[in-house]
């Protein structure tokens, strides 16, 4: 990366890093990485960002491995720093899946815990200088390789997606067909004459409708659009050269902070919104 970097403009340097890997489909047939960002649009709906598919499984299992080697070796008597630390964020969670979820679901809590963890791992790589892994998946023939996987919209996207199945689920679970489209049919305008029903129902399944689908484009987008904006800061650091030092390390520590936050947001926003679907009116 060095040598190439060498003989990049910076636009070259900043699209080279913010493209992703992508294997699909070329349009003569076969099948294959993208070789830039013509070529990876080109390969439609169906392509794969393998670089971002990787990191988020890696990362995932990661969480899953060392919460479950904390679980088996727990200790009642004095625990370990590891141990500590495990328990402080499952108690952070906790509290705050109690304190805005009001049903009593036993996924729940999982759920936010899993997202909390999850999204927070994903958002740390963002810490990792932009040059290195690209650099060295880059001597292993790799040209692209964006390691964060939330700076990639189909990413944060299909997490959004699947939490808004979810609140449909629930919805229909706790309040049946009926009182699911009761509900958004008889509000925010109610009527209690038919005439008023009739007249009112239209508007209310348009505002309820606008409302229920701007929750996984808001969840989405919101992570996406912060981690993605904070990318795009350490890359245009990263073309200082010598006098990217001080720099990085400021807004590494400032978007320490981000990287938290948008965990924590996307954590809470998603037990909101579940905890909205499984209320009765």
């Amino acid at each position: 990366m060095a040598s190439e970097g060498e003989t990049q403009t910076a636009g070259e340097y900043i699209v080279h890093h913010l493209q992703n890997l992508t294997f699909g489909r070329h349009p003569d047939g076969t099948w294959g990485f993208a070789h830039g960002a013509e070529e990876a649009a080109n390969m439609g709906f169906m392509a794969i960002h393998v670089d971002t598919m990787f990191w988020s499984v890696f990362l995932g299992v990661i969480f899953c491995w060392l919460f479950r080697k904390v679980a088996k070796n727990i200790e009642a008597g004095v625990p370990g720093k590891l141990q500590n630390f495990v328990e402080t964020i499952v108690e952070f969670v906790d509290n705050n899946v109690r304190d805005a979820y009001h049903g009593d679901s036993k996924l729940i809590a999982p759920l936010a815990l899993t997202i909390f963890c999850w999204v927070f791992l994903m958002n740390l790589m963002d810490l990792v200088p932009v040059d290195w892994i690209p650099g060295l998946v880059h001597l292993a023939g790799v040209e692209y390789q964006k390691v964060v996987p939330t700076t990639d919209v189909n990413a944060t996207m299909g997490m959004a997606l699947t939490v808004f199945v979810l609140i449909l689920g629930y919805s229909l679970k706790m309040k049946g067909v009926g009182g699911f489209v009761g509900e958004l049919a008889g509000q925010p305008f109610a009527a209690k004459s038919l005439v008023g029903k009739i007249l009112a129902t239209p508007i209310n399944l348009i505002l309820e409708g606008v409302a229920l689908l701007a929750k996984p484009v808001s969840l989405g987008l919101r992570l996406f659009g912060n981690l993605y904006a904070g990318e795009l800061i350490f890359i245009l650091i990263a073309l200082l050269g010598i006098w990217q030092l001080p720099l990085h390390f400021g807004w590494a520590v400032f978007h320490l902070l981000v990287i938290t936050l948008q965990a924590f947001i996307f954590m809470m926003l998603t037990v909101v919104y579940l905890s909205q679907a499984s209320e009765h009116h």
